[in-house]
């Protein structure tokens, strides 16, 4: 992947004294006389989410807050607090979408304004700005609808306001998806509201220029964060969109990009629609990565390609409706060493539209402890040295653990065949602590039905050996390590065959079963880390415990569905869309 600019790493967009005296210095401006071309809703809300809000429940990146009447905006972790300010609550209310909704969303605007509306608090960070600015644009018909003359007047004073904030500090957002943030929210302003059409095309020259320092030649960014990246394609789709609505041309560079990310979506996306999970980013809102790529695909008029099998640092096996995703390179150190997770060669595996075999996730919205957890190499589909990760963190004791070193070399080599996608991988995070190279060869077969894999343990050259035998004799003659396949809650899991072998049934009826050659196979407690719920998941992981005695460990494993279980299926168990979910 080509080298792209520095993004910030630690996750949230800080605001500077800048942006502060900013915010309250333009707080002043004169309102616009009116929104002249109002931008349809593009962002998909939940109508679950919205009926939890109007019962006075909003759950916030993992945070709950409550309140009755209007939105509550004290929230005390940073990613919740980014929520709260961004306005995608209105989202969820505009999916339920009548009165008591908008009622809810207008109290919280008239909240929100009183309390921040002059410049002040947390939400004046230029991305985070134009997050909101956009969905107040979106919605701008339920927020003015109802409302008196004075009411709609502070309104139009706010998106003005807004405009020209973003105009004087859009350029000043942290590199990433906070300034692809900022200029759409911008170039919203520009198309939305009288007196600034003007200033359009200077907008999208700046949007194109960004894309360009931040997007790489295979489509991908440098956190190698997939959901940041569909966010990242959803504003420049929106964009997109715009334009061609209010008959501005859509630079060719601006579908080139797309072009590129469409492909590396395409890449990182499982069978079930869902992306990847590492590196901080979670598999997406329901539906939100085919609403983007169908999207995408209208506006550039052209029929989608096949995905490739490598991007942004990932590759993809998939046959016969299963599709196997792996992270095959070097951790983003200096794009994200605060979100980066010790995940190299690990994989995930989807079934038609089940997961299987996942890895924990981001811990991120449930506390320091979760979060430094879930990005070990233990939290993870892989092998990994008792006590030790792949990729090594800061020394303990600060609020944010920074990933400082990790494998200097991942080989990659496919090697399909008319029969099977495979794939041969090495990388050499162990060597300097035990003298030790990972070796993992993966092998999908034609049909999907069979995952063979093969992982090795090895030590080579005169300084590798000599530090494995030093390490070896320290614990006693065998350097313990362990196989984790961790499974999605919904995989139910037993161990049959007195142990030989573990079967796991799907919701859909499928079944897979998991053996292995010269090791014993265990069934243990794990956890599924999931965006927008207060608690982990309780799930469980396949492990394979063994121990290294030479140079050479090597293990055998295959995870194949049952002879009797059908390739491809109707797949009936359906949640209830309409139904308020478990927090």
């Amino acid at each position: 992947m080509a080298k792209v600019s520095r993004p910030a790493s630690s996750g949230t967009e800080r605001i500077s004294a800048m942006d502060r005296l900013a915010a309250r210095w333009l707080g002043r401006v004169r309102a616009p006389v009116a929104i002249t071309s109002q931008p349809e809703p593009r962002s998909l809300g939940q109508f679950a989410r919205g009926q939890q809000m109007l019962a006075g429940n909003f759950l916030m990146a993992g945070e709950l807050l409550h309140a009755q009447g209007t939105v509550p905006f004290d929230a005390t972790t940073s990613e919740a607090v980014d929520d709260v300010q961004g306005f995608g609550w209105l989202d969820h209310l505009a999916a339920v979408g009548d009165r008591p909704a908008r009622d809810l969303a207008q109290a919280g605007l008239r909240d929100w304004a009183r309390r921040y509306g002059r410049g002040r608090g947390p939400g004046w960070a230029p991305g985070l700005a134009g997050r909101r600015l956009i969905r107040l644009l979106s919605h701008a018909v339920m927020l003015m609808q109802g409302c008196d003359r004075s009411e709609q007047t502070a309104f139009l004073r706010m998106l003005a306001h807004h405009a020209a904030f973003l105009h004087k500090r859009a350029a000043h957002a942290a590199p990433g998806l906070p300034r692809i943030e900022a200029r759409t929210g911008l170039l919203y302003a520009a198309l939305s509201l009288e007196g600034w059409p003007e200033r359009a095309p200077a907008i999208t020259t700046a949007l194109i220029r960004d894309c360009d320092n931040q997007i790489g030649t295979d489509g991908g960014i440098a956190t190698r964060n997939p959901e940041e990246l569909l966010a990242v394609f959803e504003c420049l789709g929106w964009a997109g969109q715009l334009l061609s609505e209010n008959g501005q041309p859509v630079p060719d560079t601006l579908g080139d990009v797309m072009g590129r990310m469409s492909s590396a979506l395409r890449c990182l996306r499982h069978t079930d629609g869902g992306l990847i999970r590492c590196h901080g980013g979670g598999r997406g809102r329901d539906g939100a990565l085919a609403a983007a790529l169908s999207a995408h695909d209208a506006l550039s008029n052209m029929p989608p390609a096949a995905p490739p099998e490598q991007a942004m640092g990932y590759i993809r096996l998939a046959s016969g409706r299963t599709s196997v995703l792996i992270d095959a390179a070097t951790p983003p150190l200096q794009a994200a060493s605060g979100r980066a997770h010790a995940a190299t060669l690990a994989f995930e595996l989807t079934s038609n539209r089940r997961p299987v075999v996942v890895s924990c996730g981001d811990g991120r919205s449930f506390g320091p402890e979760w979060h430094r957890a879930s990005r070990a190499t233990a939290s993870h589909s892989t092998l990994a040295l008792e006590g030790y990760s792949s990729s090594r963190f800061s020394t303990p004791g600060g609020r944010r653990l920074e990933l400082t070193d990790g494998p200097r070399h991942v080989g990659l080599e496919f090697r399909h065949t008319p029969y099977a996608r495979a794939a041969a991988l090495s990388h050499d995070g162990y060597g300097e602590s035990h003298g030790l190279e990972h070796l993992r060869y993966l092998d999908l077969s034609a049909d999907g039905r069979v995952l063979s894999g093969e992982d090795m343990l090895i030590a080579t050259g005169r300084a590798a050996q000599k530090r494995f035998d030093e390490v070896r004799t320290r614990l006693g003659g065998a350097i313990p390590y362990a196989l984790r396949f961790h499974l999605h809650p919904e995989v139910e899991a037993s161990l049959d065959m007195n142990g030989t072998a573990v079967s796991l049934t799907l919701r859909s009826g499928e079944i897979w079963v998991m053996r292995a050659d010269g090791a014993t196979l265990a069934l243990a407690p794990s956890v599924y880390l999931e965006k927008g719920r207060i608690k982990p998941r309780a799930t469980q992981q396949i492990v394979l415990s063994l121990g290294a005695t030479s140079y050479t460990s090597q293990t055998n494993w295959t995870l194949a569905k049952a002879h009797d279980t059908p390739t491809a299926l109707r797949d009936h168990a359906q949640d209830d869309i309409l139904a308020v979910p478990d927090l």
